[in-house]
């Protein structure tokens, strides 16, 4: 039996679907970047109090990432990801609610918590089925569904915030109610849709099952497998501090992107479809820069010529003095932010495996989400201060230029040791 014909087989039957539930995640992760765009005005919130808002979503999320994939692998895929669909749709819709900067805190900060584990948990449930050869192309076609919800979240979003006055709420209530909603209704849909491996998968012949086990054996790295050698790994720590700098510019500029649009004279509808323009294009720059990490077999340099090529963007928007020229500018950056992620996800699982790759997959998200926490936090203090976003994105380029040479010292020092 072909073994490719059996590994399109697995993508066809989960990328599709885990697709869907990144989108949703992502949509209601970010959907306050839209409402923010009326109820800062109806609620009062200054900048610094939206951006340390929409920042707090990451501290739920860190505290809770590494013991969500912990259970994850105790109790299964499927029964741990219905836990964490369901509750952050019902967190998200609730968000409608809020009526001043500390309910807005608390519940930013319970959508993290709920939403904890689910990024991490996707990523090293993927690795139980596909080999090093095919991660990055996968990675990038599960983790391109970020820069889509972002795509089409513009739009519908701003749509939505036109439902203004309906059954006495306001559009941006809406927003969170019925970008809430698909989230509880999918949470079902998991239990039937992931198996929690192949093994269990009742999709797959005897056959088949078998070619899976004995190529992902194959590859399997040597060493200690338990939770704490992943834990305790400075390679993990320093991919962590890698992928922060790429958090802390993603939401740093994408929480503030439609109020920055917006600031350059275009209506709430308008801002939806221009912020959408950078997102399309991202996503076939994720899909190409996987592939041809893929094809060379290289992540290293995949990883830091997009950390660079990012930075060179945020130096352009901070210095730009034309609307065209700053839209162009952050297009270069979210491109570069959202290509690094397939070639930087296959890095944890070349050295390691088993509950050591849960944990440490789990410890490098938590630690990038700090990023998360720190980026709109930053912008939004920088914005109050100054009156723009210069100063902000100089920051910004900063971070993804210590990343690119943590990742190109780290790729050195990973030579040395298997040399």
């Amino acid at each position: 039996m072909n073994e490719d014909r059996v590994f399109a087989k697995c993508a066809w039957r989960l990328i599709p679907f885990v697709v869907l539930l990144l989108t949703v995640n992502f949509l209601d992760r970010v959907n306050v970047s839209f409402a923010a765009l009326t109820m800062n005005k109806d609620l009062g919130f200054s900048p610094s109090i939206y951006g340390l808002g929409a920042g707090l979503f990451f501290a739920g999320y860190c505290l809770f990432e590494v013991p969500s994939n912990i259970v994850l692998t105790r109790v299964g895929a499927r029964r741990w990801m219905f836990r964490i669909v369901l509750s952050w749709g019902v967190a998200s819709a609730a968000t409608a609610f809020v009526q001043g900067p500390a309910s807005f805190y608390l519940l930013r900060f319970l959508l993290g918590v709920a939403e904890a584990g689910l990024y991490p948990g996707l990523v090293f449930y993927l690795t139980l089925w596909f080999p090093h050869a095919y991660r990055a192309r996968f990675l990038a076609g599960f983790i391109a569904a970020a820069p889509f919800a972002s795509a089409i979240g513009g739009p519908v979003s701003v749509l939505i915030l036109g439902m203004d006055g309906l059954l006495g709420l306001r559009g941006w209530q809406w927003l969170f109610l019925l970008e809430g909603l698909p989230a509880v209704l999918l949470s079902f849909a998991v239990l039937k849709a992931l198996p929690d491996g192949p093994a269990r998968a009742a999709w797959l012949s005897g056959e088949e099952k078998a070619i899976i086990a004995a190529r992902l054996a194959s590859e399997e790295p040597t060493g200690d497998t338990g939770l704490w050698s992943g834990l305790r790994d400075p390679r993990v720590l320093a991919l962590g501090v890698v992928l922060l700098g790429f958090a802390f510019a993603r939401y740093g500029v994408g929480l503030f992107l439609p109020q920055i649009v917006q600031a350059m004279g275009f209506s709430n509808l308008e801002t939806g479809f221009v912020v959408a323009v950078p997102y399309v294009v991202s996503i076939g720059a994720m899909v190409l820069w996987a592939r041809s990490s893929d094809a060379k077999g290289e992540r290293i340099w995949h990883v830091a010529l997009a950390a660079l090529f990012t930075a060179a963007g945020f130096g352009v928007a901070g210095l730009g003095d034309s609307d065209l020229l700053v839209l162009v500018a952050l297009t270069m950056v979210t491109v570069g932010i959202h290509a690094a992620y397939g070639p930087f996800f296959c890095l944890p699982s070349s050295f390691l495996s088993g509950p050591a790759a849960a944990g440490g997959i789990a410890l490098i998200t938590t630690i990038s989400n700090f990023g998360g926490l720190l980026g709109p936090t930053i912008i939004g203090v920088l914005r109050q201060e100054t009156g723009g976003y210069g100063a902000g994105m100089s920051v910004m380029a900063l971070g993804m230029l210590m990343s690119a040479g943590i990742v190109l010292a780290l790729g050195r020092a990973m030579a040395l040791r298997t040399a």
